[in-house]
């Protein structure tokens, strides 16, 4: 009897398990296809390898190897310090940006990487935000990192954000604030730089300069704390980077 009741236990389970992995399997395969349609329509109008070129062949575009050093760190540091480790989802970053959200019952974190804010700035800026386009998103982020290097996702990334006050891309951002090359940048103003695309209409310094140098203690905090520079370092840097309208 004990036998019998083991073996119906173990059915159950078995039951319970095999209805689990189907429900799952359905409800990717419900709402993934919703996604990949959304994907293949919008490369099948410009294929991603002439948008990136697009995007290279501008004027304006910096190149990685002209971009300040420290740019390229505090951006990293504040945005995505996983970034030259993780592929096109940092999935470590998304757990904890769940856990966050579900403790605060608010959306208080992201968890998209810098891979996936270029897809989103080369394909989707003007889409409104659904379930459908964020698996595009990823799908898009898939191939970015498939087909690019780390450094040409980074480039791509500084030159299609927005920095605020009409600025696109970094070239921009950096002679409009503060009238030099993106390579001339210094840790100040990189810092300062860095942390304005996480909510230009707020951290933007022609908007609102406590709030700017609010963000740029974050980004030297980040910088200290994934050990880009040291503490002294990051004690002789001028909040607002002597920024002047």
């Amino acid at each position: 009897m004990k036998k019998n009741n083991k073996i119906d236990k173990l059915k159950v389970l078995k039951f319970i398990l095999i209805t689990m992995l189907a429900l799952i399997f359905l409800f990717v395969l419900i709402f993934g296809l919703g996604g990949y349609n959304y994907y293949n329509k919008s490369i099948s109008q410009i294929p991603l390898s002439e948008k990136v070129q697009q995007v290279q062949s501008d004027k304006n575009f910096v190149k990685y190897e002209d971009l300040s050093p420290d740019l390229i760190n505090a951006t990293i540091a504040v945005e995505d310090h996983r970034f030259r480790e993780h592929g096109s989802i940092d999935i470590i970053a998304l757990g904890r940006a769940i856990f966050s959200n579900i403790k605060a019952s608010a959306a208080v974190e992201g968890g998209s990487t810098i891979t996936q804010q270029v897809a989103k700035n080369l394909y989707f800026m003007s889409d409104i935000y659904n379930r459908d386009r964020k698996i595009a998103e990823l799908i898009l982020s898939y191939h970015l990192e498939k087909n690019y290097s780390k450094e040409e996702i980074f480039e791509l990334y500084v030159n299609t954000i927005y920095y605020g006050n009409g600025y696109y891309g970094i070239k921009a951002a950096a002679n409009g604030y503060f009238n030099k090359d993106p390579k001339d940048l210094t840790l100040s103003e990189s810092t300062l730089l860095a942390g304005v695309p996480n909510a230009p209409s707020v951290y933007a310094p022609t908007v609102n300069m406590e709030l700017c140098k609010s963000r740029q203690s974050k980004v030297i905090n980040s910088m200290v704390k994934y050990k880009y520079i040291s503490q002294d370092q990051a004690n002789d840097i001028v909040l607002g980077a002597n920024f002047k309208e």
